[in-house]
């Protein structure tokens, strides 16, 4: 499902116009990425959780020449399923 997809069903779903759930999408996406730019968590219960980790340096390789590489640490976007939604695509 893309995105226009997404907007597609929300617009169904609710009655709203294309335009405003295209605005109403965006905004649940912006309030996400604010949040966790901010160092915070975006808990939805029954759905799952939005959060950032700190992924630590490693030595990585290079697969085509085999050279090691080094890998900086950096702050990385990870998603965690509800017990809700796990059990209701398994």
């Amino acid at each position: 499902m893309t995105k226009s997809d997404l907007v597609d069903q929300v617009a169904e779903r609710t009655g709203m116009t294309k335009k405003d759930s295209t605005r109403a999408v965006e905004a649940l996406f912006d309030t996400i990425r604010e949040e966790l730019q901010r160092g915070g968590k975006v808990q939805l219960v029954g759905f799952g959780s939005f959060e950032v980790k700190q992924r630590e340096a490693r030595i990585g390789r290079n697969p085509k020449t085999m050279e090691e590489i080094r890998i900086p640490a950096r702050r990385v976007p990870v998603f965690r399923p509800g017990k809700e939604l796990r059990d209701s695509v398994t």
